[in-house]
């Protein structure tokens, strides 16, 4: 099943009475013997019921510590939140106290992590990890766990569900796997779902499968999905809003399609031209010049500067404001206008 941006267009956005999440002002620091990472600088999100937002930027642009912080697993110490706030249906996870938060976790907002097999526990059976979730949060016996965990595994399609539920991780293929993480993730019925980088190491035909997987899911549990990438192809047919980061910053904010029609940052320009499109064949592939920042040294004002063709002294010298070029759509350049009509 496939979803086009054109019959995307026509569903009824979700409403402020439909917030799910909302993120204000969230810093992130490392500290170590070397010094302080930035990692996150100020991040601004929002999750309504239903919506899918893609969060896109390089590797080291800050996308998985957002939402490890969401979830509360950064290790702290070394992990510092020394301001900000993570709203759940109001209420502020940063605030609460650690058995309140971990009732959320998993329960409330669950996570699906990029790499699969190293997620999965490899000394127990995918089925008796998958029925620890309903043993933990619902007291259920093992036999009625059990059978919950074979429910979800024929509901991920995995064939042979009864069959395979005893079977280790390492006997199932890559896509396979991460459908059973996917399984673990939405066992509870969360209303908030992030899955980091999802399609990470899987070939083409498996990443589609999952990509439609996630839609069918989201679709039949009308939960809030945070998809974390740095492949804009992938989120085309299952975005609403994409959110473009950059040096622990949101550079981008806007609606799927018109942010691929209008870009109002040089960066979301240039991971755009990245793409391979079938009317270069033969030509070589754009790529950005030079490297994301260190995040213990950040560079004054935008942290896109050094890499930037449109760059001037102020871009140098004042982190720039959000600009609003439409209708839900943002962009933290001082240029965005220029840019856009570029």
């Amino acid at each position: 099943m496939t979803t086009s941006m054109d019959s995307r267009a026509d569903r009824p956005r979700p409403g402020e009475t439909d917030r799910l999440l909302e993120v204000k002002d969230l810093h992130v620091e490392f500290h170590s013997r070397e010094g302080v990472a930035h990692a996150i600088n100020g991040v601004d999100l929002h999750l309504d019921r239903g919506e899918t937002l893609a969060v896109l930027g390089e590797s080291g642009s800050g996308k998985s510590v957002t939402a490890q912080a969401i979830m509360g697993i950064l290790d702290m110490p070394p992990a510092v939140i020394p301001r900000g706030q993570i709203l759940f249906q109001g209420r502020d996870l940063l605030t609460m106290k650690p058995r309140e938060r971990r009732a959320v976790r998993g329960a409330e907002i669950a996570m699906i992590f990029q790499d699969a097999l190293s997620s999965l526990n490899p000394v127990f059976p995918v089925g008796w990890q998958i029925a620890e979730m309903f043993r933990q949060h619902r007291g259920l016996n093992r036999s009625d766990a059990k059978a919950q965990a074979i429910r979800l595994m024929e509901l991920v399609n995995i064939p042979a569900a009864k069959e395979r539920v005893n079977a280790y991780p390492h006997q199932f293929s890559g896509g396979m796997r991460q459908r059973i993480m996917i399984a673990m993730a939405v066992a509870l019925d969360p209303k908030v779902l992030i899955a980091d980088e999802p399609t990470t190491a899987l070939d083409v035909t498996v990443q589609a499968q999952v990509m439609d997987l996630l839609k069918e899911l989201q679709a039949q549990f009308h939960m809030g999905l945070i998809l974390i990438t740095h492949d804009l192809g992938v989120v085309a047919d299952i975005a609403d809003r994409i959110n473009v980061m950059y040096g622990g910053s949101i550079m981008e904010s806007a609606d799927v399609r018109d942010l691929y029609a209008h870009p109002g940052h040089p960066y979301t320009q240039g991971l755009l031209d990245s793409i391979p499109r079938l009317d270069m064949k033969g030509q070589e592939l754009y790529a950005i010049k030079g490297l994301p920042p260190s995040l213990m040294r950040m560079p004054s004002g935008c942290p896109f500067h050094p890499r930037c063709a449109h760059a001037q002294d102020v871009c140098r010298s004042e982190f720039p404001p959000r600009v609003e070029l439409g209708p839900r759509h943002e962009s933290a350049c001082h240029f965005a206008q220029e840019v856009v009509r570029g």
